[in-house]
């Protein structure tokens, strides 16, 4: 099925960008459910893919076996889609309030 699509995708030029969604489309199968269930694929621009991982224990995890993920998704894909990853963890809080702020550390400039 998947060689039929792609035959049709190149027939009409749109082979790059079905690589590209097919990243996203067959995340978990490409790396695997242990990963899937841990890290989201969000942006894939220029060859760098985004991955946000849920905790900072698995970016790091996935950082370590990096070259083994970007093996996988060239086998799943073809080779040039997927570059090379941006791995991050998940965002911290944010001070802000309101929709007002000053630059600079504010009232919290004495912490250390």
């Amino acid at each position: 099925m998947a060689a039929a699509t792609s035959e049709l995708a190149k027939s009409r030029g749109w082979s790059a960008r079905v690589a590209e969604g097919s990243v996203f489309g067959q995340w978990a199968a490409v790396v695997g459910e242990q990963i899937a269930e841990h890290a989201d694929p969000t942006v894939l621009r220029d060859g760098v893919l985004t991955v946000v991982a849920e905790s900072t224990a698995w970016a790091t995890q996935l950082r370590m076996v990096q070259a083994q993920l970007l093996a996988k998704i060239a086998a799943a894909v073809g080779d040039g889609v997927v570059t090379s990853l941006k791995i991050v963890g998940p965002a911290g809080p944010t001070w802000r309030k309101g929709k007002y702020n000053v630059p600079g550390r504010g009232p919290r400039d004495t912490y250390g």
